[in-house]
């Protein structure tokens, strides 16, 4: 890599003079085809004599593709590219009804490789990976930008691949691949493809599901770490290809860019791996598709949140018996939070015998929330003010002495309080009348 790099604050304007490329229509030269090109630095590398593709045509001239399928009985890891279940409750989650009816050759699998990650007008997508499920293989086209005057041709071979389709699934890619795409399409006045398609954005359903067991989310930990697979030593970090790319345009030699296709190439079949392992385990998490009690219990948020109490209650029963059965997999708070999410929810349900089971449970592990619950069936529920008192009193206790930030410790000593003088009180009338 050249040691000359772009300003970081420059546009990408600025970023090509810097490194000596032309732009703008100087220089143009005549392509075969009906698109024009920039004329590069000769190389004996160019990217068709480093990556396995093809010119293709396009009413907007010639665009470079690489192509590669992959069948159905291949495995990502662990995983395969295509669920057994159709998308009903990852289509409750995104809210997008529409998601659960379609077929799974309608989705697009899209990742972009961009100049920068700043977005808005001065950031290209210099290559588009995007895949979709066709005659029973998930045929994989990178669609790749020798040069800034390419990029209408890039445009137009993309819309052409994603015409069959009805939905997008990305990773963070309604935050930024979408918008950027968005944004230089109509900048070249041609119609955005995807418009009205749906938008499956795993990023966000990813950190349900693990935000609390794995400390990054990045679609390549979550490869390495859910789905089980390291890849080869052909990966590039991704801060780096922006430069390789830069590199490229100065200097024609395309052979640093295998490393950038085969990142995108991953990063692509990863997320169809990642999409059918997550509806796996949300259609059928006892069939050995979850592990993790810290899985169970996130599962059970997110069933609990969508309105299945009976489904959550049984994953937030699994997730904690799985700390029992397998060892310790979760700690002090996790096994609290999850009591206590079990616990309210079985209020919710009208199982009172089983949240009092559950926050006696609770209390003897010292968690504070539990004496509270406790305190207030005794005094709304059952009316047994003594009993009423006696956690109250214990929870004033656990909340002097447990650690906890200042402010929770007066929240709770301010609540408990409060709820004591009540108590006493009534005690007191009880005790008169």
């Amino acid at each position: 890599m050249s040691s000359v790099k772009p300003a970081r604050n420059s546009s990408f304007t600025d970023k090509l003079k810097s490194l000596g490329v032309k732009v703008g229509a100087t220089d143009l030269v005549p392509q075969q085809g009906s698109g024009q090109a920039l004329p590069k630095p000769e190389s004996r590398y160019g990217i068709d004599s480093v990556v396995a593709g093809a010119f293709h045509p396009t009413l907007l001239g010639d665009v470079f593709v690489a192509e590669q399928s992959f069948s159905q009985d291949y495995l990502h890891g662990a995983a395969s590219l295509l669920s057994s279940f159709p998308l009903s409750l990852v289509s409750q989650w995104a809210n997008d009804p529409e998601i659960s009816n379609l077929q799974f050759s309608q989705f697009a699998f899209l990742d972009t490789e961009t100049s920068g990650l700043s977005g808005g007008t001065g950031t290209y997508a210099f290559l588009v990976g995007v895949a979709r499920f066709v005659d029973g293989q998930f045929l994989l086209q990178q669609f790749f930008m020798r040069d800034p005057a390419e990029e209408p041709a890039l445009l137009e071979g993309l819309a052409n691949f994603l015409a069959p389709c009805k939905a997008l699934v990305t990773f963070n890619g309604k935050a930024f691949d979408a918008p950027l795409l968005t944004t230089r399409y109509s900048m070249h006045r041609i119609p955005v493809p995807y418009k009205g398609y749906s938008h499956l954005d795993l990023l966000p359903l990813a950190r349900r599901l693990w935000c609390d067991r794995l400390p990054s989310r990045a679609l390549k930990y979550l490869e390495e770490n859910i789905l089980g697979l390291t890849r080869s030593t052909e990966e590039v970090p991704g801060y780096e290809i922006p430069w390789l790319y830069f590199d490229y345009l100065r200097t024609g030699d395309a052979r640093p860019l295998g490393g950038v296709f085969y990142h995108n190439a991953m990063d692509v079949v990863a997320m169809a791996a990642l999409l059918s392992h997550i509806n796996n385990m949300l259609e059928t998490p006892y069939d050995g598709h979850v592990q993790h009690g810290l899985d169970f219990i996130a599962l059970g948020k997110l069933f609990e949140d969508l309105g299945h109490w009976d489904e959550a209650a049984r994953l937030f029963e699994r997730g904690l018996e799985s700390d029992v059965l397998n060892g310790p997999g979760l700690t002090e708070s996790d096994f609290g939070l999850a009591v206590k999410r079990l616990s309210i929810l079985q209020k919710k349900r009208g199982d009172m015998n089983e949240a009092i089971r559950l926050w006696e449970e609770s209390a003897e592990r010292g968690h504070l929330y539990a004496f509270v619950e406790l305190a207030k069936y005794h005094e709304h529920k059952s009316r047994d003010i003594k009993t009423a008192l006696k956690w109250t009193r214990s929870a004033m206790e656990c909340a002097q002495n447990v650690e906890m930030p200042a402010y929770m410790r007066m929240h709770w000593l301010d609540e408990i309080a409060h709820r004591l003088e009540r108590l006493e009180r009534k005690d007191s009338i009880q005790g008169t009348g």
